[in-house]
């Protein structure tokens, strides 16, 4: 029996290795990697992946103020020192690097450090103290393959830090740029979708939210990577402000305000006000205008980006819809988004030929032009809205249509009298995601026939294909029973539905393909539910209802699910018998009066990997459940997720990941306490420094070990394979 560790491991090296260590002995094997597909491979057939997290703001803090404020801490200094913390996102070798060069000042104030810390760039290129951290950082860059690979991770910078990136927007986007180098038979989506997976793969950039297939839903960069990739972009004329008195050299412009919520650590040495020194007949070469707060004077800046391919508005606080007027002008526009100052879209925008992509989500936008839906290219239409008032024939909609419909994306619309969307759907030939709000179902509806047939024929043209078919349905206050009339046999790889059912639809349950199912406020019971038994593919399950209490989950329902997700308002919860769900993966139980397991036996899913709770739980619940998953063979994570109440009464309630649950009123650390934390992080660290054979290796995972959050049983690493992001430990039986 023996212990071997082998650190900054690669795929290619386990592959070599892995034969020789047999199974049936007692040893244990911990490697350590940079790469989340690699600790995977490493941990098959029985082995354990433990993810190292960052320091979270507080222990941030201690650690800053152990390795430079020896004497005391003013709040002025304190409050200096906050901008640090949050640029440096929790990660140690980026706190040490700031500390060594703060320890270098003469007379140290809370100004110094904001001013340090909005020239962090510069520090990290010029000054020795961070050479450590700019190798990692380097390291991190190079090591992707290839250029489009890097000008993606690079195009990640014109968000400001901390900012959350919707997965869907920065692929779009991408798209639009001309980023991704379509391969062999693949398609231009497919590769960027593969791209975005390796960033992930790599921590470089940190997952937020999951959506219902796993895939990352929202994502941030690192705040040092950010600063850093902002810094490399600026000196290769690749991201600028607006504001820089030199913009017309540059890609992409951004402006971001203070108004936008986020600080904003930028210093170029040629910045100016929006007006300043701007010609009539100058021009710029930008591809990109991305705007965060107030756009101010600089509306009129709009027409001067000729080339603009993305215009991204959506948070944009003042933009008025007179700003709009000229837009058409871009004729190379690909990318369109506006944010919740706007009420109209102009109908010259039917000269955008080129658009792939109109956001209007955050718009007040109600009623949508008839001219959007002639748009050649457009592939992916998002809001919420009517067609226009005029009652047209069918003849006179398919004239509105091009000859070669592209619109892949319809979500959504609001299905009401003027039954035009339904009409215009059954010539929409390569739509794969579409979501309706249906304002009226009853019987004496005279968009239920519309409903029904548009419902229907999206559901059959699947078919023909295997791929993703999605299909979302709000009743809002009527009922859904118009399902129950649907034909059998048709194809969705996932259907979410909100609203009134008297019974369960046999079209659900008889659906081919179907791998993801989300039913919300249906108030259907027990007995109804049980059918849903029968979906013996079924990968994803959501049920969003006031009780679930006589839901019962046999040994045998949902052989292949492994995500599920239950929001209720009683903490009574289903049962779950053992031999159930064999394969879940993902436990969510998302109900802020849960006190305490209310019957779960997490025992019985061997795979499980993950319980969510509701981030309003109670602390005695949180500890319930930890001690439960500390006692699991495979340690599942107790996550926690916090509820975000719905802006509209009739929309469903959303969840999105918090740090953890809600933390009781009390006072912030302050610098008095400093001290015993030190000492509490040094008695409950399990290791203290590790020697690796690799040490002087400037990827070795192993490199240099700061102590870590009390709760954790393991250390947090300054830096990680070819990054400084926190990598993942894998440990295998032998």
């Amino acid at each position: 029996m023996c212990l071997i560790v082998i650190d900054d491991i690669n795929k290619q090296h386990w592959d070599a290795i892995k034969s020789i260590f047999h199974r049936e002995t007692k040893s244990r094997i911990i490697v350590t990697t940079s790469l989340q597909s690699v600790a995977n491979a490493c941990s098959s057939g029985g082995g354990y992946v433990y993810k190292m997290s960052i320091l979270d703001a507080e222990l941030s803090k201690v650690l800053l103020m152990k390795k430079v404020f020896f004497q005391g801490c003013s709040p002025e200094l304190e409050r200096g020192s906050t901008a640090i913390v949050e640029k440096c996102d929790g990660l140690p070798l980026a706190l040490v690097s700031v500390a060594k060069f703060l320890l270098g000042e003469n007379e140290l104030t809370g100004s110094h450090c904001t001013q340090v810390c909005r020239n962090l760039g510069l520090h990290m290129e010029k000054d020795a103290d961070f050479t450590k951290l700019q190798q990692v950082l380097v390291n991190n860059y190079i090591s992707l393959s290839g250029y489009p690979l890097r000008t993606s991770l690079l195009y990640t910078s014109v968000f400001p830090n901390g900012r959350t990136i919707s997965r869907n927007t920065l692929i779009r986007r991408w798209l639009a740029e001309g980023y991704v180098q379509c391969q062999y038979k693949r398609s231009d989506h497919e590769v960027a979708d593969e791209n975005f997976r390796e960033l992930i793969d790599r921590n470089i950039i940190r997952p937020i939210d999951a959506s219902n297939n796993t895939k990352v839903k929202t994502c941030k960069t690192h705040g040092i990577m950010h600063e850093f990739m902002l810094h490399k972009s600026m000196s290769d004329n690749f991201i600028t402000s607006l504001r820089d008195q030199n913009r017309s050299k540059f890609r992409h412009l951004f402006i971001q305000n203070p108004a936008s919520g986020s600080t904003l650590g930028l210093n170029h040495q040629h910045t100016s006000t929006a007006s300043d020194n701007v010609s009539g007949s100058e021009k710029f070469r930008a591809r990109s205008l991305t705007i965060f707060g107030n756009v101010e004077e600089s509306a009129s800046e709009f027409c001067r980006c000729e080339l603009l391919r993305v215009l991204d508005l959506q948070e944009c606080n003042d933009l008025e819809d007179d700003h709009l007027k000229d837009i058409h002008k871009l004729w190379h526009l690909k990318y369109l988004s506006l944010g919740g100052t706007i009420n109209n879209l102009p109908r010259n925008i039917e000269k955008l030929h080129c658009l792939e992509t109109l956001d209007l989500r955050k718009t007040k936008i109600d009623i949508l032009p008839y001219e959007v839906i002639g748009l050649p290219h457009l592939a992916h239409l998002l809001g919420k809205f009517k067609l226009g008032k005029k009652d047209l024939k069918m003849s006179e909609l398919k004239k509105l249509l091009p000859k070669t419909c592209k619109l892949k994306t319809l979500a959504g619309f609001v299905a009401d009298e003027n039954a035009g969307f339904l009409q215009l759907m059954a010539h929409m030939n390569e739509l794969k995601k579409v979501k309706i709000w249906c304002e009226s179902t009853g019987a004496d509806s005279k968009s239920l026939p519309h409903i029904s047939k548009a419902v229907q024929k999206f559901a059959q043209d699947g078919m023909d294909t295997t791929g993703v078919r999605s299909l979302s349905l709000d009743f809002g206050n009527s009922t859904g029973d118009f399902l129950g009339s649907m034909q059998e046999y048709c194809y969705l790889s996932s259907l979410k539905l909100r609203g009134r059912l008297s019974v369960l639809p046999h079209f659900v349950t008889s659906l081919c393909g179907l791998t993801e199912l989300c039913l919300s406020s249906t108030n259907l019971v027990g007995n109804a539910l049980s059918n849903l038994c029968k979906l013996r593919y079924l990968l994803y399950l959501k049920l969003v209802e006031a009780d679930l209490r006589s839901f019962v989950i046999k040994n045998g329902d949902f052989p292949s699910l492994r995500r599920l997700c239950l929001v209720v308002q009683s903490p009574v919860l289903p049962t779950i018998g053992k031999g159930a769900l064999p394969y879940l993966v993902s436990l969510q139980l998302l109900c802020k009066d849960l006190a305490d397991l209310s019957g779960i036996k997490i025992e019985y899913h061997d795979c499980l990997e993950e319980v969510a709770l509701d981030s309003m739980v109670s602390t005695k619940a949180v500890e319930t459940w930890e001690t439960a998953a500390k006692k699991h063979p495979k340690r599942p994570k107790v996550l926690f997720l916090k509820r975000i109440d719905p802006s509209e009464a009739q929309s469903s309630v959303k969840y999105v990941a918090a740090d953890g649950p809600m933390p009781k009123k009390g006072p912030s650390i302050e610098f008095s306490q400093v001290q015993l934390t030190q000492n509490m992080l040094q008695n409950e660290c399990i290791i203290r420094s590790v020697q690796s054979s690799s040490v002087n290796k400037p990827n070795s995972a192993l490199k240099k070990i700061i102590v870590s959050e009390p709760h954790q049983a393991a250390s947090e690493l300054s830096s990680a394979g070819n990054g400084a992001m926190p990598p993942s430990a894998s440990i295998c039986n032998s």
